[in-house]
């Protein structure tokens, strides 16, 4: 009997224990989550169950995590760290968090990621969401580095948006090749090249919308081509219908089954063809190569006859040397003869001014 007495004490205890939720936050033993939202916080507080499977910590001013953040915390499968200020993840933070599916940075200040910042055991995260998280050129950088380095092969949702983002470094995802939607939205991404998309054979949904494309030269359509099971999303672009529109016209023409926003797509510029459909304007813009062939025609033929004409002038001016010539020669020969004259009788001036017995001479004849 004071065995079993123990024994429920213990157990008691343990639960007691086990249960304990920190005092900033609001403890669900039955949903298996803590919400730790707007509470000042500077750190990741202590004591979080064990049982957590969803932690939220929001809202707050914690501006570094790392491994020692999350110890303890086996079950946890969502964690949501948004708006907290962080700006710095250190090697190896969510190690621990062996069941991690998905994982919310948003709306943070990340300056500083460490290359293996992402690694997380058994290859579990699923869903990574990055939108308005990265601070600086530098941070993109970071990140690039730490997705190629980290085991994300089986992450399925990457969120980008909302990042400022002007280029993506050079094969970013080609770690991922298991992912499937892909949100770059709301950057100020202005082309697709040197195989920023390489890797993603699995994608399903790449969202491009509300960038700074105003064309998508030749390279850009091969990197988009080389997504055949994705859809797409172009819109809210400011694409520009001038000359060099037309292959990217032809190319959405033929791509309206996987560009889901095509027929929304228009033009921004020029004013002419504000709001004009992007379907629309290939056979606009061939007339604008047609105009182009045209004008440097004419410019090739008005050169050819430029030189022509100077070459003529050439010849007559030739020509007339040739029969003055006897005339030109006897000029320069008269120009040499008076040039002389002119030499000798300065050069007997200047002797006659440096000998004193000449310059007597000279007055006297004067006198």
């Amino acid at each position: 009997m004071l065995a079993l007495t123990r024994r429920l004490l213990l157990c008691a205890l343990f639960r007691s224990v086990y249960a304990a939720c920190p005092p900033s936050c609001e403890c669900s033993e039955a949903a298996q989550t803590v919400k730790c939202v707007s509470k000042d916080l500077r750190a990741v507080p202590a004591g979080i169950p064990g049982y957590t499977r969803t932690l939220f910590i929001t809202g707050n001013q914690i501006s570094r995590i790392g491994p020692e953040s999350f110890k303890g915390l086996d079950n946890v499968g969502i964690l949501s760290l948004s708006n907290n200020r962080i700006s710095e993840v250190d090697s190896h933070t969510f190690a621990g968090l062996s069941r991690l599916r998905s994982l919310d940075l948003s709306n943070n200040q990340l300056a500083v990621i460490h290359p293996d910042a992402f690694a997380v055991l058994n290859k579990s995260l699923r869903e990574l969401n990055l939108s308005r998280a990265l601070y600086n050129h530098t941070s993109v950088m970071d990140l690039a580095t730490s997705l190629c380095q980290s085991s994300l092969g089986k992450l399925q949702v990457l969120d980008l948006s909302d990042n400022s983002l002007v280029y993506l470094p050079p094969r970013v995802f080609s770690h991922m090749g298991g992912l499937r939607r892909l949100q770059l939205s709301n950057n100020s991404l202005v082309a697709l090249h040197n195989s920023t998309l390489s890797g993603l054979e699995s994608l399903e949904e790449l969202d491009l919308t509300l960038n700074a494309l105003k064309t998508v030269p030749e390279e850009g359509l091969r990197e988009l081509d080389s997504l055949p099971g994705s859809a797409l999303l172009l819109g809210e672009n400011p694409f520009m219908c001038t000359c060099g529109i037309e292959s990217f016209a032809a190319w959405l023409n033929g791509s309206q089954d996987r560009v889901r926003d095509a027929e929304s797509l228009s033009c921004a510029f020029p004013a002419s063809l504000r709001n004009t459909s992007i379907l629309s304007v290939g056979s606009l813009t061939l007339g604008c190569y047609q105009k182009d062939a045209r004008a440097e025609l004419a410019l090739q033929t008005s050169y050819v006859f430029l030189g022509i004409v100077l070459g003529f002038i050439g010849l007559i001016f030739l020509f007339v040397l040739y029969l003055n010539r006897k005339g030109i020669k006897k000029r320069v020969y008269d120009m040499r003869d008076a040039c002389r004259e002119v030499w000798e009788g300065y050069h007997y001036r200047f002797e006659a001014d440096s000998d004193p017995r000449l310059s007597q001479v000279s007055t006297s004849a004067e006198l």
